[in-house]
Order: C-alpha cells, then structure tokens, then sequence
C-alpha cells in the first residue's frame, strides 16, 4: 500500500514578499493538529476557480444520490428515509476526514445484503422498523470502530485477505442475491424465504399462481430497461433520475397506486434527530460478525476506488486515512439513523464527469437533501417501489464479472473453482457466510501454493547463462553426477515433507546422482520443522553416499541452520554462495562433463502438473 502523502495538489500560492513572518505555531499545538485534519488541510488549499464546478458537480450529483440512497435503504431491509440520513451524514464525516478530494461515500448495493442479513433476523420475532433502524445504526458504529482501530493500527493490508478470483466470485454470487431478491418487488409482491434457493421457489410458484401486478411489472421492468439503453446510448444523461422521473409521472397520471403499485409514500420532514441506538445485549456478538464483514468489504472496495480514481487525478492513496475517513463517515451515519456506507465507484464517476474538484461537491450534495427534506418532503411521495428496485437491479448487473470468470477459467482453471466456490457459497449459504468463505478461500489458496510450490531441475543452455528450467529448456545440458534442484518457496512445516520427498525421488534417479544442489536462492526461511526434517533428510542421503548441497542460501537463512546447529549433519563445505561456485566446485572434483539431457530423468511435478 502506498505512504499516507495524498491530499489536494500542491498550490505554492503567492510569494512571501512583504508578508509578515510570523512563527509557526509548536508542534503538538492545537492548530497544528487541526491542520493535520484532511478537510481542514483542504480547506485551506481550496482554490477559488473551483467553487463553480464543486456546486454544479454537488446538484448532478444530487440527481444520483437521492432515488440511490432511498433504493439501497430499502436494500437492507430498511425504511427509504434512513437512506437520505445516510447519505446527508456520510458525505459530511468523510469531507472532514477523508483524505480524497472527490471520492465519494454512501449507501452501496454491495452492502445492502450484508446488512439485511445482519439486522432482518434479530427483527423478524416482531418485525418492527423502529428497532431494525436501531440495530442498523449500532452496526454502522461497529464497523466505524472497527475502521478506526484499523487504522489507527494500520491495518490496511487487511484488504489484501480477498484476492481477486474469489472477489469475483463472491460478487457474481451477490449480483445474484441482489436480483432475485428484488423480482417480487419488481413484480408486485413479496416471497417470504431465508435463502436464494427458497426465494427462487417462491418466486416460480408466486409467478405460477398470478401473483404478479401487471402495473408494477411494467413500471419495474419498463424502468430497468430504460436505465440500461440510457446508460449505453447517452452516458451523461442521469438515467436513474430519468427513469424516476417518469416513474412518479406514470403513477401520477395513470394513479398507479389504485392499480396495485406499492408506493414509498410521505417521507418524514426534517433533518434526522442524534440518536444513540439501543439494542440487546443478545443482539451484540451478531452485530459483531456482520460488522466485521462489513467492514471488510467496505475496506476492499476503498482501497480499490480510491486507487482508481487517484491515479486518474495525480494523487497518491493513503490507505490508512482513507479507513480512517470511512470510519468517521460509519460513525457519523450511526449516529444520525443511518446504517453503514462505503465508497461508491458510479457516484464517483459521476462527480468526476461533472467537474468536482474538492469534497464540497459531497457537502453540496448533502445540502441538497437536507433542503428537500425540509422544504419538499412530499416530493417522492409517488414514487413506486417497483422503479427503486429496477435502480438496485440494475445496480447488481454491475457488480457481476462475467468476463473476469472467463478469463480465469481460460488463463487459470484453479482460480476459476475459487471463484466459483467463493460464488457457490454466497448464494447457496447467504451473503455473510459468503464473504467468510472467500476470505477462507483466498487465504487457503495461497497456503496451497506455500504447500505445493513450483519446484524445478535446472539445466545449462547454449548461449544462455546461467542455469535454467529444463521444462522450458528440454534440450538443458547436466552433469552426470549431480542433480540441480529449485524449491521456489520458503521452506517450512507444511511444506517440508514435499521438498524432502522431491529430494528422496530425485536421488533415486538414474544415473544415481552423487551432490543434489539445491538452487535455495528463492528459500526466504527455514523453520524448526523444516530444519528436523533436513537433518533426518540429510542423513538418510548421506547413507546411499548422496551429499545435500545448498546455493545461494540467503545470510539471514544460513545463520538461522546454523543456530538450528544442522552443521552438524550438513558439511559446511556444502555451502557455496552461487550455483556456479557448487557446480565448479562438482567438476574439480569429479571432472564431470556437460552432456545432452536423458529424458529419463524427469524433473520434479510443477505447480502445472499439479
């Protein structure tokens, strides 16, 4: 990850001359340490000329974030308003301590599962929105803290724990949630189930025995439509807000409602009361599971946008403030009846294409809501629920890789079955164990290679120097006598027993081999298991009249086998610091010479083969 050095570019400003110099304030003072705050840092390198793009950027915006908020708020099993809460309260946290100039946070489709499946069963005894909204707002603390200890411990390699196969995986699997999930809705009714596989029942047999409003599937799937040939054909057109727009119009003219369209209805006026959540004590260790998934997520999805957008703009990522923007963003939106946010990759393209410039667009945006929820809380009250979830369907389509699995599946089947389990198990086991099956997943996948490394004979090339693989080079020379071995991996308890059988095979080898070199340049450590084995290894060897050789050892590597005393088996003459000091060294002795590589002599199974 890169150093934490991210912040507007720098302005030099007018020269110094004839002002007057006046001491900087001690270190530790309070106006050094609110000069260290981001959205201080930025408000006093704001530049004038950018005022104009940051509002015009802040209203477009707008346009996104309301029918957005209120769709993914409803997303997570929650009433549309706390969607608005939400986002008014996230874009003001980060623009106070978030480090990006234009990312932008808030309610995100990633999310909205995660949280349904957090909060709906600890509610489902009664059902009641008040308490769910509670619960909701105690998790985005949970996840605030979370990214704030993060932080503060600079934990930002966490986000390395999901690679990008099981990523795919896992957000393919949620694609898939999303869009069944939200097909009654868009059809007109409700399925009651606990997972994808009894929503899918359920929405055969709703479908099969008429449950579908002919209305609403019209406003739902005339809406999905009309986003996607918007978003293709005129991308800077705000196809979302065109698409509630009309909607509101058709219920309005046509009086939708009478016809069986579910409608959100009058939105509460005002700006949202500081609220501290209570909850259960029973509730908690829930809560906690689903925070830290959550905030996993939400800290993978960070990283990712925010290196994205700060390579298109020149800056550099400061992973460790940025967990700590969307901690006090969580924070903020907790605080206020909101639920948990993360960072949004369409929202900030949006702002982007718009002209933003600094974090005011987000402060300007959040102004917005806070006006309509004042002046005009009536304005979405037409608004029907079928075109909220033609938003969040069409959302869900671009979570979906299907190009990034065909591409696994034709450049590496191995990370093609990762994904597909990281897939297979959020859609078949929920979306929360899911993000702990692709955590799994990942973390197994590189133990499997710590397990079972490349490993290779080397050989000498004609016009090539140096020594090299003989599965590349097939015609490789070798000396009889003396086998050339790679292990391309630190070696250690689980995979000790792998390299001490790969040694045993090559020594049976014919003609029998009298030095094994191993090329150790790739071995980065050797633990105490390891070490046991090499002694028994090197010994066992030494029996049949085959000496263990080792090159390239590292000086941090060799002092830890000589602390771990294998000197004592190992000759220390089997020591040399490159392969071409143990192979001369072979020769003087032996007076080997170079011959045409026996294709009896196999190498060793690589990672391939495997």
């Amino acid at each position: 990850m890169a150093d934490d050095r991210t912040g507007p570019p720098s302005d030099p400003g007018p020269p110094d001359e004839g002002r007057e110099q006046r001491p900087a304030p001690a270190r530790g003072t309070i106006l050094t340490r609110l000069g260290s705050v981001p959205g201080v840092r930025a408000a006093t390198a704001y530049r004038r000329e950018w005022l104009p793009k940051d509002v015009v950027a802040g209203i477009v915006l707008t346009t996104l974030l309301v029918p957005q908020g209120m769709a993914y708020a409803e997303l997570a099993g929650l009433p549309p308003i706390t969607g608005l809460y939400t986002t008014i309260l996230c874009l003001l946290g980060y623009a106070v301590c978030g480090p990006s100039r234009i990312l932008v946070l808030g309610p995100d489709s990633s999310l909205g599962p995660m949280i349904a499946a957090t909060v709906l069963p600890l509610v489902a005894a009664d059902g009641d929105p008040g308490r769910a909204v509670a619960l909701a707002s105690m998790l985005s603390i949970m996840v605030a803290g979370i990214m704030i200890l993060a932080s503060v411990a600079k934990l930002g390699f966490i986000a390395d724990l999901i690679s990008k196969p099981t990523m795919i995986g896992y957000m393919n699997g949620l694609a898939l949630t999303i869009l069944i999930g939200q097909l009654p809705k868009l059809l007109g009714f409700k399925v009651d189930a606990d997972n994808l596989v009894g929503e899918c029942v359920g929405l055969v047999r709703k479908i099969a025995d008429g449950a579908v409003v002919p209305a609403a599937a019209a406003v739902g799937i005339s809406g999905i439509v009309l986003i996607l040939l918007l978003q293709r054909l005129v991308p800077k057109v705000p196809a979302v807000l065109v698409m509630v727009v009309l909607a509101i119009a058709a219920v309005t003219v046509l009086d939708l409602g009478e016809h069986g369209v579910s409608l959100v209805g009058e939105l509460p006026e005002g700006f949202p009361p500081f609220t501290l959540p209570e909850v259960r004590a029973s509730d908690l260790a829930p809560l906690v599971g689903g925070a830290l998934g959550i905030a996993l997520v939400s800290l993978a999805d960070t990283i990712s946008n925010a290196s994205a957008f700060a390579a298109r703009t020149g800056q550099e990522v400061r992973g460790n403030q940025e967990m700590m923007g969307v901690g006090v963003a969580n924070l903020a939106a907790g605080l206020f009846q909101g639920f948990p946010v993360s960072t949004s990759g369409s929202r900030t393209a949006v702002a982007e294409r718009a002209g933003a410039r600094s974090q005011l667009t987000g402060v300007v945006g959040a102004a917005l809501i806070v006006l309509m929820l004042l002046l005009v809380p009536g304005m979405f009250r037409n608004l029907p629920q079928p075109a909220l979830a033609a938003v969040v369907i069409t959302a869900s389509l671009s979570l979906a890789d299907v190009a990034g699995s065909v591409r696994l599946w034709r450049q590496r089947r191995m990370e093609f079955l990762l994904s597909v389990a990281a897939f297979l198990g959020v859609a078949l086991l929920g979306v929360l164990p899911g993000i702990a099956i692709a955590v799994a997943l990942s973390v197994l996948n590189v133990f499997r290679r710590a397990w079972w490394p490349y490993a290779t004979v080397l050989g000498r090339v004609a016009g090539l120097e140096g020594y090299h693989d003989v599965r590349s080079y097939p015609r490789a020379e070798r000396l009889p006598g003396l086998v050339i071995y790679r292990f391309d991996a630190p070696l250690f308890f689980a995979n000790a027993k792998t390299f001490r059988d790969e040694v045993r095979r090559l020594a049976r080898t014919e003609p029998r081999p009298e030095w094994i070199v191993v090329a150790a340049e790739p071995m980065t450590d050797v633990d105490t298991t390891a070490a046991d084995v090499l002694e028994e290894l090197d010994e066992a060897l030494n029996a049949d009249h085959v000496h263990l050789v080792f090159a390239e050892l590292k000086d941090p590597v060799r002092r830890k086998i000589e602390a771990y005393e294998l000197t004592r088996t190992i000759d220390p003459r089997h020591f040399f610091p490159t392969v071409e000091s143990a192979v001369a060294a072979f020769r003087r002795r032996t007076g080997a010479e170079w011959t045409p590589a026996d294709p009896r002599r196999a190498a060793p199974p690589g990672e391939d083969e495997r």
